[in-house]
């Protein structure tokens, strides 16, 4: 892999980094205190080609890949609006549908996520089993020619600007009569499916529910690629995760360190500026240091995913997420501190980052599944739980 971005690449983070700025943070903390959704900053970036510039051309995406889907999220991210649903609806689901659905799927559903005009929502995580496939306990059962799914979703991001679900749920192996994951495409609007929101304390447009499927029927073709890859299916969409995770935290935290440097370069005490002071500078300079570092594990896995090396992407994704997490919660936090008492006002809009910075460190997996990932994984240590 190259460290330099190629021309395209280079104009595509410009372009997005210019329609951003056209809304900002501002923006971005208004919707959510008003109760509106970021409806005009996603339309426009769907109109730009920006939404699905990771799908395949043949149905309305803009054929490139995770990397540059990467590059829509972080500089979003870095403007002050970080849109949770493009870590959802393009990079997990348009990524999963890409390339396991069928035609029919593809024809259905890509243009639309590609576009913004559709957005899917994913479901994997319940109360008793958290993100644990193997411990989910929504089930599909076959009936006749449909499939009747039942089962409760917790923490599933924007449902209500949705058009459909993708859920993660579980049924019978003909062969062996165990339980194994298989992924359904569950419209919102689909009789038995019901969405309760969930009072969380960010300010974030996006709001977070609660679902419950009872007797939720859905067509034989509602079952998105084999019955037998199903977890394969599944891991295939949670590198992307992983990766727009990282990308949103590192543009958070980017933001955050912007608004910290040009505060420490203007705010002068006793004739000099605060900057100048080691006490302030170093950990402005530390936390620019984990940024870097943090996206540069996150470039690694977004390659690797693009070269189609899934198990290989795992690693350096879920490593980049770890990263990216751990650096923008503790700049986040330096850049209030920096501010003093400005810090927690509403005009200069860090304080409304602190629980959200903080979330990067829990979601969408936490960072002691993740350590307990590397340390099964790379450094062949017993598996703990």
């Amino acid at each position: 892999m190259s460290f330099i971005e190629t021309e395209e690449q280079t104009a595509l983070r410009e372009a997005v980094a210019a329609l951003v700025k056209k809304y900002g943070h501002q923006y971005f903390t208004d919707c959510a205190r008003q109760g509106r959704k970021t409806d005009e900053l996603w339309n426009e970036a769907g109109e730009l080609g920006f939404i699905g510039v990771n799908l395949p051309e043949e149905y309305g995406g803009g054929g490139a890949g995770m990397y540059e889907l990467s590059i829509v999220m972080e500089e979003l991210a870095a403007g002050g609006s970080g849109l949770l649903m493009m870590v959802v609806s393009p990079a997990i689901c348009g990524n999963i549908i890409a390339r396991f659905g069928t035609d029919e799927q593809k024809q259905r559903w890509i243009p639309g996520l590609a576009d913004g005009s559709i957005t899917m929502a994913f479901g994997i995580t319940e109360p008793d089993a958290g993100s644990n496939s193997h411990q989910i306990t929504t089930t599909a059962a076959r009936d006749g020619d449909e499939w009747v799914l039942n089962g409760r979703k917790v923490f599933i991001s924007g449902v209500d600007q949705a058009q459909a679900v993708l859920i993660v749920a579980r049924m019978e192996d003909a062969k062996t009569g165990r339980l194994k994951p298989a992924l359904f495409i569950v419209p919102t609007d689909a009789d038995g499916f019901e969405a309760q929101v969930i009072e969380m304390e960010m300010v974030n447009p996006e709001k977070q529910f609660t679902l419950f499927l009872d007797n939720v029927r859905l067509p034989s073709d509602a079952l998105v690629g084999s019955e037998d890859a199903a977890l394969s299916q599944l891991f295939a969409g949670l590198n992307p995760e992983r990766i727009m995770a990282s990308a949103s935290a590192v543009g958070m935290g980017r933001f955050a360190l912007d608004r910290a440097v040009e505060y420490a370069n203007d705010r002068t005490v006793w004739k000099t500026p605060i900057g100048a002071h080691q006490a302030v500078a170093h950990p402005l300079a530390q936390g620019k240091i984990e940024l870097e570092m943090a996206k540069l594990m996150m470039q690694k896995a977004a390659t690797l995913y693009d070269a189609g090396d899934d198990w290989g992407a795992a690693v350096p994704a879920n490593m980049a997420k770890y990263a990216a997490g751990e650096a923008a919660a503790k700049i986040v936090d330096q850049a209030v501190q920096t501010l003093g008492g400005n810090g927690l006002t509403v005009e200069y809009g860090l304080a409304a980052m602190l629980p959200l910075s903080r979330l990067t460190r829990i979601a969408p997996v936490s960072r002691e599944m993740i350590l307990n990932f590397v340390a099964q994984t790379s450094l062949g240590l017993p598996k703990s739980y």
